[in-house]
């Protein structure tokens, strides 16, 4: 596990306002200005103004089918039950019908959210009191055991599309939580895992490419393995990370996010192995791929640095291409971010 310092904390809401376009809006402007203690309070900030947002356009609802003992008929008769009804000498039908409710699963999703933040100790009371105002709008609203949410079973669509960047928020919070070892109470994890920051500085990286160089081709592009026979039956896909192209040249990026930059054995500190030979496959088939044509196909592993004092900075050359390891200080301004990741498009470009 990483430490992180306040200036890494801030620049989460940068990775993140890359990472969802909709944070670069001017509605979200203030939140760039303030400083963060903590990653909650940046979670905190930006559902409190983002479901504020979505209050201001309305809250999605959607037709869930009801079944209910009424006095008068709605919709249809269930009449099974409305017999057992009558046999009870009760003057009621049970009528099933569609009911046009807030009470559905997105609006689950950003209540079980914000309430877990409320009640977290390490959130301040400004964005507490934030989201308690908010969850007022909430009251028909029910919460949900989070981890029975499926994640990837969540279809969006013109009605809410708006709910996209802050579904996405919650899911970030929500796969860093643990449970604690009382039943139903939660604390969130201190969330920079690396799994889940591994994904952050992806999407980061590659959104930061796609926004500040609209002259290059920025894509998280697949890449076809180079066959003798055109028989690849059961071969993975090789899909990249972040792959760059101006003309002639291609980098292909593989964004690493490791607790430790580099592996050791017997005290000696290399390459991560898997790392190296992955990235070095990527390139060897890209090239192959454009034989037919002029081109340079160059690859980079970019680790987000660490505090160890050995840190990979290196250039290759490999059978006619250039592997570049390379690391990226997330803690430090984000102007001097920036600035890295300009130099590499640079150096290349």
């Amino acid at each position: 596990m990483k430490q992180y310092g306040r200036v890494f904390i801030k620049n989460i809401y940068y990775m993140l306002s890359y990472a969802f376009k909709a944070l670069r809006q001017e509605s979200f402007e203030d939140i760039a200005k303030e400083e963060f203690s903590n990653i909650h309070n940046v979670f905190a900030a930006i559902l409190a103004r983002g479901i504020s947002l979505q209050l201001k356009q309305g809250l999605y609802r959607e037709y869930l089918n009801r079944s209910e003992n009424l006095a008068v008929l709605r919709g249809k008769i269930e009449m099974e039950e409305t017999i057992q009804q009558i046999i009870a000498h009760k003057q009621k039908l049970t009528c099933e019908y569609d009911e046009l409710s807030e009470n559905n699963q997105l609006n689950q999703i950003l209540k079980t959210t914000t309430m877990i933040l409320f009640r977290h100790p390490q959130v301040d009371s400004k964005y507490k009191d934030a989201l308690k105002k908010e969850m007022l709008f909430f009251s028909h609203v029910d919460t949900l055991e989070p981890t029975t949410i499926h994640w990837s079973a969540i279809r969006f669509q013109r009605n809410n599309m708006t709910y996209k960047m802050l579904i996405s928020i919650c899911q970030l919070v929500l796969d860093g939580m643990l449970m604690s070892t009382e039943p139903g109470v939660y604390s969130l994890a201190s969330f920079v895992d690396d799994q889940y920051m591994h994904r952050l500085y992806e999407k980061f990286i590659l959104e930061y490419y796609r926004k500040e160089y609209p002259s290059l081709q920025v894509s998280a592009a697949q890449i076809s393995w180079a066959l003798d026979d055109g028989l690849g039956a059961m071969l993975p896909i090789m899909q990249s990370d972040i792959t760059l192209s101006y003309g002639s040249k291609v980098l292909i990026i593989d964004a690493k996010f490791y607790a430790h930059t580099t592996q050791s054995l017997h005290a000696t500190h290399t390459i991560h192995s898997n790392n190296l030979y992955q990235i070095f496959t990527y390139v060897k088939n890209k090239d192959a791929g454009l034989k037919e044509i002029p081109h340079e196909v160059a690859g980079m592993l970019l680790y987000a640095r660490t505090d160890e004092t050995l840190l990979p900075n290196k250039s290759y050359q490999m059978s006619g291409n250039t592997i570049m390891v390379q690391t990226l200080d997330l803690n430090c301004d984000f102007s001097i971010i920036a600035g890295q990741l300009n130099t590499i498009v640079e150096r290349i470009f």
